[in-house]
Formats: C-alpha cells, sequence, structure tokens
C-alpha cells in the first residue's frame, strides 16, 4: 500500500497527521496567498464564469466550488462549510452567489487567522471548530458545502451525523472528495447509510479534476519548491496532485475515484 494510500486508510494516522500538517503548511505559505487547498476541476467545455480579474488565477479551484454549489441555490440563504481551508472558496461563493450569512469553520486556527485577515467580505465569518462536533445549534442552516476534507475525518459517519443535525429539514448538502478503491465501499456505506440524508446525485469527476491538476501544477509545483524544505518535496508534490505525481497517476487509472455529490436533509 503506497504512502498516500495508507493515510487516507487509517483515521487515527490521518488525524494525527493532518492536525500537524495544515497548521504547519498555513505557516508556510501564507505569505503566499494561497487562498484555495482543493485540486482544481475543469470541464469540457469549460465553464463560463464571468470572474473579476482578481479572481482569474484561481479560476481552477474556483470552478471546483461552482460545480458543487451548482447543486444548491444559495442565494439569500444561511450557509456553513466545514473545513475552509484558506477561505477563497467561502469568499468566492459569498460574494458572487450572494447568500444571507456564510460561516466558514475549520479545526485548523492557523488557517482561521489567516481567513480573518484575508477575506474581508460583507456576510461572511470564520470560525473555528471541529467536523465530528458542530458548534452549532439543531437545523441552523439551509446549506452545508464540505470540499475535499472528509477523508482527513477520523470518522465520516459521525461528521454526516452532524450534517444532518444542523441542516433544516429539506436542507441541502453539497458534497465532494476522493477516496481510494479500497475505501470506497465505507464510504458509500456511509452516505447512503445516514437515515436523516437522501442521495440525490452522484457524479464521478475524475477527468474534470486531472484537468485542474494539469492546470494547478506549475503554481503548486513553484509553491511547494519555494515554501518547503527539500526533504519534503516529493511527499508533497504527490499531495498537491501535481502532472506525473503519484496521485495525479491513480486519478487516471481509477485507482482513486473523486465525486460530487447532493444530498438533502428528509423532512420526517
Amino acid at each position: 500500500m503506497a504512502l498516500i494510500e495508507s493515510i487516507l486508510a487509517r483515521p487515527y494516522f490521518r488525524q494525527k497527521l493532518w492536525q500537524w500538517w495544515y497548521p504547519y503548511f498555513t505557516r508556510k505559505v501564507k505569505s503566499q496567498g494561497i487562498d484555495f487547498l482543493n485540486y482544481a476541476f475543469e470541464s469540457d467545455p469549460r465553464m463560463q464564469i464571468p470572474l473579476e480579474i482578481s479572481d482569474e488565477k484561481n479560476r481552477p479551484n474556483i470552478q471546483l466550488y461552482q460545480h458543487i454549489a451548482s447543486y444548491a441555490d444559495f442565494k439569500s440563504k444561511r450557509v456553513l462549510e466545514v473545513s475552509c481551508g484558506h477561505g477563497g472558496g467561502a469568499s468566492y461563493l459569498t460574494r458572487y452567489l450572494k447568500p444571507a450569512e456564510y460561516v466558514a469553520m475549520d479545526l485548523n486556527p492557523a488557517a482561521i487567522e489567516y481567513c480573518r485577515g484575508r477575506h474581508a467580505v460583507s456576510g461572511l465569518k470564520f470560525i473555528q471548530g471541529d467536523a465530528m462536533n458542530l458548534p452549532f445549534a439543531d437545523e441552523s442552516f439551509d446549506v452545508v458545502i464540505n470540499v475535499e476534507a472528509s477523508h482527513c475525518y477520523p470518522d465520516f459517519s459521525q461528521f454526516l451525523k452532524e450534517v444532518a443535525r444542523v441542516l433544516k429539514p429539506g436542507g441541502q448538502f453539497v458534497y465532494a472528495d476522493l477516496r481510494y478503491e479500497s475505501g470506497v465501499e465505507e464510504w458509500m456505506k456511509d452516505l447512503f447509510g445516514q437515515p436523516s440524508l437522501h442521495v440525490n446525485l452522484m457524479r464521478l469527476i475524475n477527468p474534470e479534476i486531472i484537468r485542474g491538476m494539469e492546470l494547478n501544477t506549475p503554481r503548486y509545483t513553484q509553491m511547494v519548491k519555494d515554501c518547503l524544505p527539500n526533504y519534503w518535496h516529493k511527499l508533497a508534490l504527490d499531495f498537491a496532485g501535481v502532472k506525473g505525481s503519484r496521485l495525479y497517476r491513480d486519478a487516471q487509472s481509477g485507482e482513486l475515484t473523486y465525486r460530487s455529490l447532493h444530498l438533502t436533509k428528509t423532512k420526517n
């Protein structure tokens, strides 16, 4: 089993690693203005999203958020993003889709500090919190969004229970993530076995993610070389999914599957 797959397959191992890695990574790259930590999305033909000039450099990553957000209506809704990373997606969706309120949460305290200093957007607020125990009242959000983060969680089923708890009846959960083949059966069992959430749509998006990885390869390669010590470069480039990396090849072969989903909280 490859190191990346091994990390993703062991809940305790990945929890401890991510709790150390993400604050470390944020401290290393914050001077670079890295607002997105997700892989990117490039459809064929390309999405025709009108973006401000300042957002164009992040178009590939924004397109992943736009793809996932297209499953729900954000306008005038109360939205929660769990595991917002460096906040670029939260900023984009708040500015362009006009929710009534957008609450962006992450476990990484360094990321939340970065987001608060970086993204001053009306209606958007950042808080620190744990996806296993969401610090919100029952039935308090219309939409929950989670992008490429749940593979880091120690208990995905518990996360789904928390999503169902904080969603209003009829509320929408829009979601995208990846799993190695060895973890797909358990992933699907959890997604389709949560009694309060109904899976309306599931789409395999490997081709779009692969094209997004290719677009981001020059920038991510330079970021790793500029910000991290030499001994981290190979592993960091694998996790970054640059063209030719282990993760990129696994996405090509199908050993790694990347899917987007739309779920609804049942009303009874």
